[in-house]
């Protein structure tokens, strides 16, 4: 499974139809006519120059001059990286298929682009319930390999919210497995909390960008929090770190 992947190295010329732009493929085999995906943008692959000679591919490690279509041309900058989008947009069967290999990340579809076209999949309300589902495994999956696991509890919390628990064994939906993680990255106690958030412009920056992180977690526990009974010592710990949030800097 391959996707196909340009990174910008130069933009030589720009306007509202397009442009042409020098481009390492760092990612499957670029062609002419494919679409890329520039975030919610396009942009058109039209023709690809190597060595000033017209080529149909540029293969993962080439470098090329490429003419793209589309007015994004003109916002792209050095180093961003544009993504083969398929007719049918990219087949979620195969994309399961070749994590399902345990490819290392030198492989392509690199973690990134994977992790966002997986969360834009994810978030997509025209898509049916069971697809945006598995979109968000993948995305789960992505995050994992790219080494970006402090965005899983995002993640989790979102499908939870949106889908509801899921059946026994699934702890990408799991209310209780949720409130665990995001306590434990939090990494203190909420009276530990407490006494710091008391002064905390006079802590050093570690500190406080640790009772930061704290904040912004906490929120990833509230579609878990009706899940949980109201006696579980869990319950009683996720309600008392919702009450302190609003102390914290």
């Amino acid at each position: 499974m391959s996707i196909a992947e340009l990174q910008v190295y130069a933009v030589e010329t720009a306007d509202v139809t397009g442009g042409v732009c020098v481009v390492r493929c760092v990612g499957g085999v670029a062609r002419a006519g494919q679409v890329y995906a520039v975030g919610e943008l396009r942009a058109g692959l039209r023709r690809i120059e190597r060595y000033g000679r017209t080529v149909e591919s540029c293969e993962a490690g080439r470098m090329a001059k490429v003419h793209l279509t589309g007015a994004v041309v003109a916002l792209l900058a050095r180093g961003q990286v544009l993504t083969y989008v398929p007719p049918g947009g990219h087949a979620l069967a195969e994309v399961e298929a070749w994590l399902a290999t345990g490819p290392s990340l030198l492989e392509e579809p690199h973690p990134g682009p994977l992790r966002a076209l997986a969360t834009a999949r994810m978030q997509d309300e025209s898509l049916p319930d069971g697809m945006r589902l598995r979109w968000g495994r993948i995305a789960l999956a992505a995050i994992d390999r790219a080494g970006r696991t402090e965005e899983q509890p995002y993640v989790r919390a979102y499908l939870l919210q949106r889908f509801g628990p899921g059946s026994p064994g699934d702890l990408d939906r799991d209310p209780a497995a949720l409130c665990r993680d995001v306590l434990a990255r939090i990494g203190m106690t909420p009276q530990e909390a407490a006494e710091q958030a008391r002064a905390w412009r006079e802590l050093p920056r570690p500190a406080i960008q640790l009772l930061r992180r704290a904040k912004n977690l906490i929120p990833c526990t509230a579609p878990a929090r009706p899940h949980l009974a109201a006696a579980d010592p869990l319950a009683v710990a996720v309600d008392t770190w919702a009450a302190l949030r609003p102390r914290l800097p």
